[in-house]
Protein backbone atom coordinates (compact mmCIF):
# COMPACT_ATOMS: atom_id res chain seq x y z
CA UNK A 1 0.00 0.00 0.00
CA UNK A 2 1.41 3.64 -0.95
CA UNK A 3 0.63 6.54 1.61
CA UNK A 4 1.02 10.09 2.15
CA UNK A 5 1.30 10.90 5.83
CA UNK A 6 0.16 14.62 7.30
CA UNK A 7 4.08 15.87 7.37
CA UNK A 8 4.25 15.07 3.63
CA UNK A 9 6.37 11.94 4.18
CA UNK A 10 5.42 9.07 1.38
CA UNK A 11 5.24 5.50 1.94
CA UNK A 12 5.57 2.66 -0.45
CA UNK A 13 6.07 -0.67 -0.37
CA UNK A 14 8.61 -3.00 -2.06
CA UNK A 15 7.12 -6.34 -2.34
CA UNK A 16 8.55 -9.20 -2.78
CA UNK A 17 8.64 -10.69 -6.64
CA UNK A 18 7.97 -14.03 -7.15
CA UNK A 19 9.16 -15.89 -9.78
CA UNK A 20 6.21 -18.52 -10.10
CA UNK A 21 7.75 -20.34 -13.10
CA UNK A 22 11.29 -19.47 -14.79
CA UNK A 23 12.40 -20.97 -17.87
CA UNK A 24 15.90 -19.98 -19.33
CA UNK A 25 15.26 -19.97 -23.37
CA UNK A 26 18.60 -18.52 -24.56
CA UNK A 27 21.67 -16.69 -23.68
CA UNK A 28 22.21 -13.59 -25.91
CA UNK A 29 25.71 -12.39 -27.21
CA UNK A 30 26.53 -10.13 -24.51
CA UNK A 31 26.21 -12.84 -22.05
CA UNK A 32 22.58 -11.92 -20.53
CA UNK A 33 20.24 -14.97 -20.22
CA UNK A 34 16.61 -14.71 -21.80
CA UNK A 35 13.95 -15.48 -19.82
CA UNK A 36 10.87 -16.69 -19.57
CA UNK A 37 9.14 -15.73 -16.85
CA UNK A 38 5.74 -15.39 -14.96
CA UNK A 39 5.84 -13.28 -11.67
CA UNK A 40 3.65 -12.19 -9.33
CA UNK A 41 3.93 -10.85 -6.10
CA UNK A 42 3.79 -11.47 -2.80
CA UNK A 43 1.80 -9.64 0.06
CA UNK A 44 5.38 -8.43 2.02
CA UNK A 45 7.74 -6.61 1.65
CA UNK A 46 10.04 -4.00 2.31
CA UNK A 47 9.12 -0.10 3.13
CA UNK A 48 10.51 2.56 1.83
CA UNK A 49 9.54 6.02 2.82
CA UNK A 50 10.86 9.14 1.11
CA UNK A 51 10.13 12.82 2.89
CA UNK A 52 11.56 16.36 1.66
CA UNK A 53 15.20 17.41 2.52
CA UNK A 54 18.30 19.42 0.99
CA UNK A 55 20.14 16.28 -0.04
CA UNK A 56 19.35 12.76 -1.03
CA UNK A 57 20.15 10.86 2.11
CA UNK A 58 19.73 7.19 3.00
CA UNK A 59 18.99 5.34 6.00
CA UNK A 60 18.38 1.34 6.81
CA UNK A 61 16.80 -0.07 9.32
CA UNK A 62 14.85 -3.31 9.83
CA UNK A 63 15.47 -6.72 11.03
CA UNK A 64 17.46 -7.43 7.47
CA UNK A 65 19.09 -4.27 7.47
CA UNK A 66 22.67 -5.49 9.08
CA UNK A 67 23.08 -8.02 5.33
CA UNK A 68 22.41 -4.51 3.02
CA UNK A 69 25.23 -1.53 2.89
CA UNK A 70 23.84 2.05 2.55
CA UNK A 71 26.86 3.68 0.90
CA UNK A 72 27.21 5.02 -2.33
CA UNK A 73 26.49 1.78 -4.62
CA UNK A 74 23.00 1.18 -2.33
CA UNK A 75 20.69 0.44 -5.25
CA UNK A 76 17.97 2.73 -3.65
CA UNK A 77 20.59 5.41 -4.02
CA UNK A 78 21.65 4.76 -7.54
CA UNK A 79 17.68 5.24 -8.48
CA UNK A 80 17.26 8.23 -6.67
CA UNK A 81 19.97 9.80 -8.54
CA UNK A 82 19.39 8.54 -11.96
CA UNK A 83 15.53 9.75 -11.58
CA UNK A 84 16.98 13.68 -10.19
CA UNK A 85 19.40 13.54 -13.10
CA UNK A 86 17.02 12.45 -15.84
CA UNK A 87 14.56 14.31 -15.02
CA UNK A 88 16.46 17.54 -14.02
CA UNK A 89 15.44 17.57 -10.28
CA UNK A 90 17.73 19.55 -7.85
CA UNK A 91 15.91 18.97 -4.83
CA UNK A 92 16.76 15.84 -2.13
CA UNK A 93 15.36 13.91 -0.36
CA UNK A 94 14.97 11.89 3.02
CA UNK A 95 14.78 8.16 1.69
CA UNK A 96 14.02 5.41 4.43
CA UNK A 97 14.43 1.80 3.84
CA UNK A 98 12.90 -0.31 6.16
CA UNK A 99 14.10 -4.19 5.44
CA UNK A 100 12.62 -7.41 6.14
CA UNK A 101 13.25 -9.13 2.94
CA UNK A 102 16.66 -11.35 2.85
CA UNK A 103 18.93 -9.77 0.38
CA UNK A 104 20.37 -11.47 -2.43
CA UNK A 105 17.32 -14.34 -2.07
CA UNK A 106 15.92 -14.84 -5.50
CA UNK A 107 12.57 -12.30 -4.55
CA UNK A 108 14.16 -9.24 -6.01
CA UNK A 109 14.44 -7.28 -2.90
CA UNK A 110 16.87 -4.33 -4.34
CA UNK A 111 14.77 -4.74 -7.34
CA UNK A 112 11.54 -3.97 -5.70
CA UNK A 113 13.55 -1.48 -3.31
CA UNK A 114 14.45 0.39 -6.34
CA UNK A 115 11.18 0.66 -7.79
CA UNK A 116 9.68 1.64 -4.88
CA UNK A 117 11.99 4.62 -4.46
CA UNK A 118 11.46 5.58 -8.50
CA UNK A 119 7.31 5.57 -7.11
CA UNK A 120 7.82 7.65 -4.16
CA UNK A 121 10.22 10.20 -5.39
CA UNK A 122 8.27 10.49 -8.46
CA UNK A 123 5.64 11.71 -6.22
CA UNK A 124 7.43 13.38 -3.91
CA UNK A 125 9.38 15.37 -6.97
CA UNK A 126 6.48 15.84 -9.15
CA UNK A 127 7.97 13.67 -12.02
CA UNK A 128 6.15 12.64 -15.37
CA UNK A 129 7.96 10.91 -17.77
CA UNK A 130 6.49 8.67 -20.23
CA UNK A 131 5.77 5.12 -20.14
CA UNK A 132 8.94 3.99 -22.32
CA UNK A 133 11.34 6.38 -20.54
CA UNK A 134 10.16 4.31 -17.05
CA UNK A 135 10.85 1.31 -18.61
CA UNK A 136 14.27 2.62 -20.08
CA UNK A 137 15.72 4.08 -16.78
CA UNK A 138 14.02 1.16 -14.26
CA UNK A 139 15.68 -1.53 -16.61
CA UNK A 140 19.18 0.73 -16.51
CA UNK A 141 19.14 -0.29 -12.78
CA UNK A 142 18.69 -4.12 -13.37
CA UNK A 143 16.95 -6.55 -14.90
CA UNK A 144 14.01 -7.10 -12.44
CA UNK A 145 13.44 -3.22 -11.62
CA UNK A 146 11.21 -2.68 -14.55
CA UNK A 147 8.20 -5.75 -13.46
CA UNK A 148 8.78 -4.46 -9.66
CA UNK A 149 8.13 -0.98 -11.68
CA UNK A 150 4.65 -2.40 -12.42
CA UNK A 151 3.71 -4.21 -9.77
CA UNK A 152 1.10 -6.76 -11.14
CA UNK A 153 1.21 -10.38 -12.42
CA UNK A 154 3.42 -10.09 -15.79
CA UNK A 155 4.42 -12.70 -18.16
CA UNK A 156 8.29 -11.64 -18.29
CA UNK A 157 10.68 -12.41 -21.58
CA UNK A 158 13.68 -11.20 -22.72
CA UNK A 159 16.03 -9.89 -20.22
CA UNK A 160 13.20 -8.60 -18.04
CA UNK A 161 12.42 -5.63 -20.07
CA UNK A 162 9.19 -7.45 -22.58
CA UNK A 163 6.29 -7.41 -19.91
CA UNK A 164 2.83 -8.64 -21.13
CA UNK A 165 -0.18 -8.43 -18.90
CA UNK A 166 -1.84 -11.81 -17.88
CA UNK A 167 -5.56 -13.42 -16.50
CA UNK A 168 -5.48 -11.96 -12.97
CA UNK A 169 -4.34 -14.58 -10.31
CA UNK A 170 -6.90 -16.26 -8.10
CA UNK A 171 -6.96 -16.04 -4.68
CA UNK A 172 -3.91 -17.89 -3.12
CA UNK A 173 -1.50 -18.06 0.33
CA UNK A 174 2.26 -18.31 -0.44
CA UNK A 175 4.91 -19.54 2.35
CA UNK A 176 8.30 -18.13 1.59
CA UNK A 177 11.58 -20.09 2.83
CA UNK A 178 15.18 -19.17 2.81
CA UNK A 179 17.87 -20.78 4.64
CA UNK A 180 19.66 -17.92 4.87
CA UNK A 181 22.84 -19.37 2.82
CA UNK A 182 24.85 -17.41 0.03
CA UNK A 183 23.23 -18.27 -3.35
CA UNK A 184 25.59 -16.65 -5.91
CA UNK A 185 23.55 -16.08 -9.34
CA UNK A 186 26.58 -16.07 -11.61
CA UNK A 187 27.09 -19.40 -9.86
CA UNK A 188 23.81 -21.05 -10.29
CA UNK A 189 23.52 -19.64 -14.01
CA UNK A 190 27.15 -21.40 -14.72
CA UNK A 191 25.75 -24.41 -12.96
CA UNK A 192 23.04 -24.74 -15.48
CA UNK A 193 23.00 -27.74 -17.71
CA UNK A 194 21.03 -29.24 -20.90
CA UNK A 195 19.45 -27.24 -23.46
CA UNK A 196 18.14 -24.05 -23.13
CA UNK A 197 14.14 -24.64 -22.64
CA UNK A 198 11.97 -23.83 -25.77
CA UNK A 199 9.51 -20.81 -24.70
CA UNK A 200 6.02 -21.15 -23.36
CA UNK A 201 4.53 -17.91 -24.23
CA UNK A 202 1.19 -17.96 -21.73
CA UNK A 203 -2.56 -18.00 -22.95
CA UNK A 204 -4.21 -14.71 -22.23
CA UNK A 205 -7.39 -16.75 -22.33
CA UNK A 206 -5.94 -19.09 -19.48
CA UNK A 207 -8.65 -19.60 -16.63
CA UNK A 208 -6.95 -19.44 -13.27
CA UNK A 209 -10.47 -19.01 -11.30
CA UNK A 210 -9.02 -20.91 -8.19
CA UNK A 211 -5.42 -21.70 -6.86
CA UNK A 212 -5.62 -25.80 -8.23
CA UNK A 213 -6.15 -24.05 -12.01
CA UNK A 214 -2.81 -21.80 -11.47
CA UNK A 215 -0.91 -24.72 -10.50
CA UNK A 216 -2.07 -26.74 -13.27
CA UNK A 217 -0.78 -24.12 -15.32
CA UNK A 218 2.17 -23.58 -13.53
CA UNK A 219 2.90 -27.42 -13.84
CA UNK A 220 3.57 -27.03 -17.24
CA UNK A 221 6.68 -24.54 -16.70
CA UNK A 222 9.16 -25.46 -13.98
CA UNK A 223 12.15 -23.48 -13.00
CA UNK A 224 15.29 -24.09 -15.20
CA UNK A 225 17.69 -23.03 -12.29
CA UNK A 226 16.65 -25.41 -9.48
CA UNK A 227 19.09 -28.58 -9.96
CA UNK A 228 21.88 -26.09 -10.04
CA UNK A 229 20.73 -23.83 -7.24
CA UNK A 230 20.76 -26.95 -5.26
CA UNK A 231 24.10 -28.05 -6.20
CA UNK A 232 25.43 -24.47 -4.50
CA UNK A 233 23.20 -24.66 -1.98
CA UNK A 234 21.71 -28.29 -1.08
CA UNK A 235 19.27 -26.78 1.99
CA UNK A 236 17.42 -25.56 -1.27
CA UNK A 237 16.37 -29.17 -1.98
CA UNK A 238 15.48 -29.26 1.77
CA UNK A 239 13.43 -26.52 1.82
CA UNK A 240 11.73 -27.61 -1.03
CA UNK A 241 10.84 -30.67 0.55
CA UNK A 242 10.02 -29.62 3.91
CA UNK A 243 7.37 -27.15 2.25
CA UNK A 244 6.02 -30.04 -0.35
CA UNK A 245 5.02 -32.20 3.06
CA UNK A 246 2.95 -29.46 4.52
CA UNK A 247 -0.34 -30.51 4.01
CA UNK A 248 -2.21 -28.10 1.55
CA UNK A 249 0.58 -27.45 -0.42
CA UNK A 250 -0.37 -27.31 -4.08
CA UNK A 251 3.15 -26.43 -5.65
CA UNK A 252 6.44 -25.93 -3.90
CA UNK A 253 9.25 -24.64 -6.09
CA UNK A 254 12.34 -22.09 -6.13
CA UNK A 255 12.00 -18.11 -7.19
CA UNK A 256 14.34 -16.81 -9.44
CA UNK A 257 17.98 -18.22 -8.83
CA UNK A 258 17.38 -18.94 -5.34
CA UNK A 259 17.65 -19.93 -2.40
CA UNK A 260 13.86 -18.41 -1.40
CA UNK A 261 11.72 -21.03 -2.18
CA UNK A 262 7.71 -21.43 -2.16
CA UNK A 263 4.95 -23.27 -1.42
CA UNK A 264 1.74 -22.33 -3.37
CA UNK A 265 -1.33 -22.93 -0.49
CA UNK A 266 -5.52 -21.95 -1.41
CA UNK A 267 -5.95 -20.70 1.65
CA UNK A 268 -4.54 -18.87 4.74
CA UNK A 269 -4.96 -21.41 7.28
CA UNK A 270 -3.34 -23.99 6.39
CA UNK A 271 -0.26 -21.40 4.87
CA UNK A 272 0.23 -19.59 8.68
CA UNK A 273 -0.03 -23.80 9.94
CA UNK A 274 2.67 -24.93 7.30
CA UNK A 275 5.22 -21.70 8.11
CA UNK A 276 4.78 -22.26 12.04
CA UNK A 277 5.61 -26.59 11.57
CA UNK A 278 9.12 -24.76 9.12
CA UNK A 279 9.74 -22.36 11.36
CA UNK A 280 10.07 -24.42 14.16
CA UNK A 281 11.73 -27.32 12.77
CA UNK A 282 14.42 -24.87 11.54
CA UNK A 283 14.66 -21.78 13.48
CA UNK A 284 17.88 -20.19 11.83
CA UNK A 285 15.09 -20.11 8.40
CA UNK A 286 13.65 -17.14 7.19
CA UNK A 287 10.01 -18.01 6.88
CA UNK A 288 7.24 -15.79 6.24
CA UNK A 289 3.79 -16.71 5.33
CA UNK A 290 1.76 -13.76 2.44
CA UNK A 291 -1.10 -13.53 0.49
CA UNK A 292 -0.48 -13.95 -3.48
CA UNK A 293 -0.76 -10.53 -5.17
CA UNK A 294 -0.96 -9.55 -8.68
Amino acid sequence: MDNTDPSGEIRVQARAKVNLSLLVVGRRPDGYHQLDSLVAFAGYGDTIRVAPAAAITLTIDGPTASALPAGHDNIVLAAARLLADRAGITAGAAIRLTKRLPVAAGIGGGSADAAAALSALARLWSVTLPEAEWSDLALALGADVPVCLRGRATAMTGIGEILTPVPPLPPAWLVLVNPMLPCPTPAVFKGRTGPFSPPMPLDANEDWGDAPSLVRALERRGNDLTAAAIAVVPAIGEALNELAARPGCLLARMSGSGATCFGLFADQSRAQDAAAVVRAAHPGWWVQPAPLEG
